[in-house]
């Protein structure tokens, strides 16, 4: 969602917790700055993002209901809050934001949307009370407690594991031609891309096979592991090599299903495979060279 946002001082990188435990859904944070939000010139744009966030949400039965029937941006009030630390994932690599609360002393405080930029988080929305008289608000420095909306979260992992799980069923079933490229794990039509392609007269053949091994593969169930390694230990982990966008002097941090090879990611996954409950390859479409492998999760 575009917004335009500074906090009042400079302040250095968020630290991520859930980048070393992905399934802490509260914490304890420091307020680093508050600072009231305005629409950027793509307004409409983000209002319209917004809403078709909403229902792509609401489709799956997820609907908080202080967000069922309101836009946050028509209202006025949106704020940004930035923290020292984390456990809301920001929308990015495929994946949505994290929702919930963040509650401090005198006031509580809406997560509606996530945000990164250079490395710094920022918190969208609202504080209980704003628009009616209300002052309510933190101050910088004042010690919060962070509760991420766990359906959501949960969703969101589910969705992301399942578009790992099948870069691994790809490789199984014999496509080794196929190189993983993008992935969008939203609700509305998750899909994986690959680099190379599948002959016309496999397509329907290998979407039967993928499917059938994703779903033999989550009724066995595998440990998810995350972690950050130096770069040649991590370029072993995911089978010899890095995407090339992976610095060389970075520490990627690398998700691994079981014994299979890993895959560099920041997201959030879920803590077993067997999590996924069960996986429908959708559509699979080969154009210019590319393959694009939709899918769709059991609720």
């Amino acid at each position: 969602m575009a917004m335009e946002a500074a906090p009042a001082r400079p302040v250095g990188p968020t630290r991520l917790v859930y980048f070393d435990d992905m399934w802490a859904l509260r914490y304890d944070s420091t307020v680093l700055a508050v600072h009231q939000v305005s629409p950027s010139p793509c307004f409409s744009s983000a209002v319209q993002e917004y809403e078709s966030s909403r229902r792509r949400f609401e489709t799956l039965g997820w609907a908080p209901a202080k967000l069922r029937s309101r836009c946050p941006q028509e209202e006025g009030g949106r704020v940004a809050v930035v923290l020292d630390a984390t456990v809301f994932h920001p929308q990015g690599g495929g994946q949505p934001a994290d929702t919930g609360a963040i509650s401090g002393a005198g006031a509580r405080f809406l997560v509606e949307d996530v945000r990164a930029k250079d490395g710094v988080v920022f918190h969208y929305g609202r504080f209980e009370g704003a628009g009616e008289g209300c002052s309510h608000g933190f101050k910088e420095g004042e010690s919060v407690s962070l509760e991420v909306d766990a359906a959501r979260r949960s969703l969101n992992s589910r969705l992301h594991s399942a578009g790992h799980l099948l870069d691994i069923c790809v490789h199984n079933v014999g496509l080794f031609q196929l190189e993983p490229g993008k992935g969008y794990h939203f609700p509305d039509g998750p899909f994986v891309e690959y680099k190379g392609v599948i002959p016309p007269d496999q397509i329907q053949d290998k979407k039967n096979e993928m499917e059938r091994e994703a779903n033999k593969l989550i009724s066995e169930g595998a440990k998810v592991l995350a972690s950050v390694f130096p770069y040649e230990e991590a370029a072993k982990l995911c089978g010899g090599s890095l995407p090339s966008y992976i610095s060389k002097d970075s520490n990627p941090r690398v998700i691994k299903f079981g014994e299979y090879p890993g895959g560099p990611c920041g997201g959030t996954h879920v803590a077993d495979v067997s999590a996924i409950n069960s996986l429908k390859v959708t559509n699979i479409r080969v154009k210019k060279g590319l393959t694009k492998v939709s899918y769709s999760i059991s609720p």
